[in-house]
């Protein structure tokens, strides 16, 4: 019995016999075959559950479009849910299982929910579970939840790989049908290079599921001549099992291509699937069209199906739906389908045609001017219900039923820039407009042009005027070219359960339901009714439900309008978006040039962002964290220390307006900085919030190095991206992060001008007067190596940021400590630079928290009146710059043996403590070895007229209070004398 619906043809390979199972049962197939193909040639219609009412569902497409027969595949950890089995291509071994049900597939205990229907309509979600407001959380809560979703998660982690790539190409085909084909091949010939994506494993689309005839040879023959061709040029890359998901800006197109999903199991190395980032400047769309069903009364059974997918079916994967088949139709399409159903030699019991000059024919029985009214069958169809055009009854025996109500191009890709497809009369059907994604054009069934010619006709003129080839047309391949037309016929009068969107459960009753409530515009209408939010995204579905409420309206389908459609064009797996980055590659560990050298000395390594960065260097005999730091800190300002700083941000800009640019994006002055200096710039947001401290140097005119906080280093870098793309795109200024193309390293200390002056080459000058405070050169050390030099301090000592490539990171390191051994040269981590920081009153990522302004900082006079700069204007807003805002000071507690933990709040000398009383907070606090006490950063408001007064620092949650004293935030060397010796 197995197989018993197999009829001859096809273009399965018949020489090999796989097994498969689904729901416990196995079955056999063969390669080619698809799992729905597989099930239907076993006799097995019923293949799911549909998500509200849980009524039985089959099929009701052969293609990607398809909304009811989604199972489970695989087991364990490698189980994945809500797969279309349609698009499943079947191998040996394949295990799948039915979801969204209690119990089993053909008793499912949900179905109780369609005898509720009446209770369950078009927005039931809105108007119950609201009463008594205690049941939600104990009672409605759990059983939605339990209720909810269609396929289950194994909840373990997926143990196939996933990857990204990235391709680039003249010409991107979309879809690889008789347009696409043709496109391909008139663009393969002239040498341009070309992707041909599509989402089949077998190309050719409707070539394959169609009986017709292309330069005297089947269509799918000649489909599989011209992709040998194809193939043999070697700048054309074919990718079948790829599915474009959607057009983005700049000309990158998304697609996924499903590398092993054939496979029980991928390939050892091989990624199940590669999400692909694909750059072109023109695209030509040959997604296809899209058949589309007629509602009526139960028209939802398993074995109503839509004639294109009976035919291919038939045609492509040799497995009928039954021996004995009934076709409804409102065009010449559904004879089409019954003639090929008559050579297959498959009993057609009928063709019903809703006109009345519907053409006759020999080999079936043609009822014209009638309709199917209703279905009868508990899991499949057994009887169908036809209207006569007499108005009398007639009940037809068959097993499934072919619905051909016309087509839809498949205009979804086309809205992906906000585009809006326009309407067709002669198709009854939109068709793309005239705003499409730059460089895109449109052949074949997705323009409107549905004859085999016109496809092919398009899609070789559209690679033409793409590439701007001249000459005339390629020899197009004999095909039909008959004129093709449609008269609507959306659904059967009086129906009231007739099924528009089956994967939601939405019926004609439903959207006239909306529209009686008010919900009229098509945007209300999908959401009050869920109509196309299904996996499908309305694709077989959406038309009919604008019909109904344009007539409902008293309007034209044009004047009602259609919903947008957005990425992706069909589901993606999150693990295809993830890639690689899950598990430790979620967030990869970067590492310093001087990581091993710091992994020798024994460093404690702290996550700063994603870099792992030396946080103190223990010596032996020190047991505690502080030991460490204060050491460190005070060698640094008695000799000389040495940090790396390769984590800091680091921008290139160059250009001749590369000073404009940034006296843009620096709220201070740049345009006049000299060359060979370094200034202290601070960035603002748009809306006048300090985004970033940082510097730039000037070494040449059109030439500047900008350095940003480690944190804030993407940030920095996408801001100024924007900034020149979208604000001042036509500056002559070009960015690119060059954060890990040096290493560079901080010198600081009374003693650094003499340790780099071992190592940087005698034609350079760093005496005070000649390599001044701010100053930075391009210059070589150690022989010729070419190096970059900034005479910056955040320690407030006499300091230098010495940069080599990155390369030499190591080794710069091991010779500065080489070279400042007789000064008793000191590496120091993240804690010591952050105390020396603090001491010195450098903000930092604690004070730069987004919320805080240029006046908080007390850098309010950085932001220039002579110039326009991002965020100037809003920084000057009333409400940023109030008599008692927030100024940033230093504090110290009046009994030297407490502490000053960050987050505690200030308050006033006497009073409530609470919120509403909080003078302000701590933002960064330390033990300073140098004053031998704590000391802290903190925002107080008017806190520039408080110095000398003492308040309370008060830390409610852990219960901790203690008198401070406000004073300058500078505590060490305020006027600034050693960091300008």
């Amino acid at each position: 019995m197995s197989q018993i619906n197999r009829v001859g043809g096809g273009q399965i390979d018949r020489t090999q016999i796989l097994k498969f199972n689904f729901d416990g049962t196995q079955y056999t197939g063969h390669p080619g075959d698809t799992l729905a193909s597989a099930l239907l040639a076993n006799n097995v219609r019923l293949m799911g559950r549909s998500f509200k009412y849980h009524r039985p569902r089959g099929p009701l497409t052969a293609g990607s479009e398809e909304p009811n027969a989604l199972v489970e595949l695989r087991g364990g950890a490698r189980q994945e849910p809500n797969t279309r089995a349609t698009t499943t291509e079947l191998y040996d071994g394949l295990w799948a299982k039915s979801q969204n049900r209690l119990g089993s597939l053909r008793f499912d205990l949900l179905a109780i929910n369609d005898r509720l229907s009446n209770f369950l309509t078009a927005g039931f979600y809105y108007k119950t579970f609201m009463w008594p407001a205690a049941f939600w959380e104990k009672l409605y809560e759990p059983i939605i939840r339990q209720a909810a979703g269609l396929g289950s998660l194994s909840l373990k982690a997926d143990p196939d790989d996933y990857d990204k790539g990235f391709l680039h190409c003249d010409l991107l085909i979309i879809g690889a049908g008789p347009s696409g084909l043709m496109a391909a091949l008139t663009a393969g010939r002239s040498g341009a290079d070309v992707i041909l994506a599509d989402e089949d494993f077998r190309m050719g689309g409707r070539l394959n599921s169609e009986v017709l005839s292309v330069d005297d040879q089947t269509g799918s023959d000649w489909a599989l001549t011209t992709l040998s061709e194809l193939a043999s040029l070697p700048n054309v890359r074919l990718m079948p099992r790829t599915t474009i998901l959607g057009a983005f800006d700049h000309g990158i197109y998304g697609a996924v291509e499903r590398v092993s999903d054939h496979l029980r199991t991928p390939q050892a190395g091989k990624a199940r699937q590669v999400l692909w980032r694909i750059y072109t400047q023109n695209a030509i769309l040959c997604g296809g069209a899209t058949e589309r069903p007629i509602a009526f009364d139960n028209n939802d059974r398993p074995g109503i199906m839509l004639g294109s997918a009976v035919r291919s079916y038939v045609n492509r994967f040799g497995a009928a739906p039954a021996h004995r088949i009934a076709v409804f139709t409102n065009s010449d399409e559904g004879h089409q389908t019954a003639r090929d159903l008559t050579g297959k030699g498959i009993k057609v019991a009928a063709v019903i045609d809703t006109r009345e000059t519907a053409p006759l024919s020999t080999d079936f029985e043609v009822i014209a001017g009638a309709q199917v009214v209703d279905t009868r069958g508990r899991l499949g169809l057994t009887f169908i219900d036809v209207q006569m055009p007499d108005g009398s009854p007639r009940v037809i025996e068959c097993g499934a039923l072919a619905v051909s109500g016309g087509w839809n191009p498949n205009v979804h890709m086309t809205c992906h820039h906000g585009g809006r497809p326009v309407w067709n009369e002669k198709l009854a059907a939109f068709v793309p407009g005239a705003s499409l994604p730059p460089g895109m054009t449109v052949a074949g069934a997705a323009r409107g042009d549905l004859s085999t010619m016109g496809a092919l006709r398009g899609g070789a003129q559209a690679a033409k005027a793409a590439l701007g080839l001249k000459g005339r047309l390629p020899k197009l391949p004999k095909a039909e070219d008959a004129e093709v037309s449609v008269t609507p016929f959306w659904y059967v009068e009086g129906a009231s359960r007739a099924w528009l969107d089956q994967q939601n459960d939405v019926t004609v009753k439903d959207v006239k339901l909306s529209h009686q409530e008010g919900f009229r515009s098509v945007e209300h209408l999908k959401r009050y009714t869920t109509l196309g939010m299904a996996t499908d995204q309305g694709k077989t579905s959406n038309m009919g439900g604008l019909a109904i409420m344009a007539e409902m309206a008293g309007k034209s389908i044009p004047e009602v309008g259609t919903t947008m459609f957005r990425p992706p064009y069909t589901p993606v797996a999150l693990g295809a978006l993830a890639g690689r980055s899950v598990g430790k590659d979620f967030k990869p560990v970067r590492k310093t040039p001087s990581h091993e050298w710091a992994k020798e000395r024994g460093a404690v390594f702290v996550e700063v962002g994603n870099w792992l960065r030396a946080q103190w260097f223990p010596l032996p005999h020190e047991t505690h964290w502080r030991e460490s730091v204060d050491r460190e800190v005070l060698a640094t300002r008695r000799s000389v220390g040495v940090c790396d700083v390769t984590t800091l941000g680091k921008v290139d800009v160059q250009g001749s307006d590369a000073a404009t640019f940034l006296n843009k994006v620096y709220c201070n002055g740049f345009a006049k900085l000299a060359v060979g200096k370094t200034r202290y710039g601070l960035m603002l947001r748009e809306d006048g919030i300090a985004m970033d401290d940082g510097t730039a140097g000037r070494l040449a005119e059109d030439h500047f190095v900008v350095t940003t906080t480690t944190a804030n280093a993407v940030n920095v870098y996408r801001h100024m991206e924007f900034v020149h793309q979208c604000l001042f795109p036509g500056l002559d200024v070009q960015l690119i992060s060059t954060t890990e193309s040096w290493a560079q390293f901080a010198v600081a200390g009374p003693n650094s001008r003499a340790v780099l002056q071992r190592i940087v080459d005698a034609d350079y000058d760093l005496s005070n007067e000649a390599f001044p405070f701010m100053g930075c050169g391009n210059i070589t050390v150690c022989g010729g190596l070419r190096a970059r030099l900034f005479r910056i301090s955040f320690s407030g000592e006499l300091a230098y940021e010495i940069a080599v490539p990155t390369r030499y990171g190591d080794a710069l390191m091991r010779r500065l400590m080489q070279v400042g051994a007789e000064y008793d040269i000191t590496p120091y981590g993240t804690e010591a630079l952050s105390v020396m920081r603090i001491e010195k009153g450098h903000a930092a990522g604690n004070e730069l928290n987004g919320t805080t302004t240029a006046l908080n900082l007390g850098l309010g006079r950085m932001v220039s009146q002579a110039k326009d700069s991002i965020g100037a204007v809003l920084s000057r807003r009333e409400g940023l710059n109030e008599p008692d805002a927030f100024r940033q000071v230093g504090i110290k507690p009046v009994n030297a043996d407490r502490e000053t933990p960050a987050g505690a709040h200030l308050m006033a000398a006497s009073g409530p403590v609470d919120a509403a009383h909080s003078q302000g907070y701590v933002t960064s606090a330390c033990y300073s070895p140098n004053l031998g006490h704590h000391i802290a950063l903190a925002f107080v408001k008017n806190g520039d007229a408080r110095i000398g007064e003492v308040m309370r620092l008060v830390s409610p949650l852990t219960e901790y209070e203690t008198q401070v004293e406000i004073v300058s935030a500078h505590f060490i060397d305020p006027d600034g004398e050693r960091l300008r010796a």
